[in-house]
């Protein structure tokens, strides 16, 4: 087995895990809020888990390149030159999709969880249209809505002239939401955060398949060694 060739194995094996990773962390919040919800599209933690980066972009748009990076291992159906060759135009749309699997997390990352931005806290409140994704607002890039003790505004001083008994019952409401908003703050910090590390890694591995795919279709691979009867 040649350098290449067992550069494309090693890039095949990695790109699987990433691209498995990836949609295990774009379905954690989907699954969380079917479980706590009971049906999707209701209170969910974030808009950009619905644009999957993690099942499209870091999913299902790794599988060709993976596949083929695979069975372009010795003695595969796909060890030769225009095998080799192959693995490289297939990581091109590797790179698109990790590209936009980067691009939803950074701007999830930056606008925060929608129970840190939007009242409502339902889809309704989310845009979906292409010019927010390549639009990365500067601010807040230090991740205020994540290190703050509280991303929302609290709510016991709203009506001062309440008796106690309102006063409590309303305190006891904050509580709950606050552990709510603690939760929902964790896993979307979490889970983006992820897909954009899986993101850039397979950045990473889809161009040096590429590099290795070319000289792999240049130079040549390993013959295979007949059998001896």
């Amino acid at each position: 087995m040649t350098c290449c060739e067992g550069w494309t194995s090693c890039n095949g094996f990695s790109l699987l895990f990433l691209l498995l990773l990836g949609v295990v962390l774009n379905a954690v919040p989907l699954i969380v809020n079917r479980v706590e919800e009971g049906e999707f599209f209701q209170n969910p933690i974030s808009c950009f888990e619905w644009w999957f980066p993690g099942i499209i972009g870091a999913g299902l748009m790794v599988i060709p390149a993976t596949t083929v990076s695979l069975m372009a291992r010795k003695r595969a159906s796909c060890n030769h030159r225009s095998g080799m060759l192959l693995s490289s135009v297939l990581n091109v749309i590797t790179i698109i999709g990790a590209v936009y699997c980067v691009l939803v997390s950074a701007q999830a990352l930056l606008k925060g969880p929608l129970i840190c931005n939007s009242a409502g806290n339902s889809t309704s409140s989310c845009e979906f249209s292409l010019d927010n994704i390549s639009n990365i607002y500067p601010e807040p890039s230090d991740l205020q809505w994540y290190f703050n003790e509280s991303c929302v505004p609290p709510k016991d001083f709203l009506y001062p002239t309440l008796n106690d008994t309102v006063a409590n019952a309303g305190r006891r409401q904050s509580l709950h939401f606050r552990s709510k908003e603690d939760a929902y703050k964790t896993i979307h910090f979490s889970v983006f955060l992820g897909l954009l590390l899986v993101g850039c890694l397979e950045i990473l591995f889809g161009l040096s398949q590429i590099v290795i795919g070319f000289l792999g279709c240049l130079c040549g691979v390993s013959t295979r060694r007949s059998r001896i009867v």
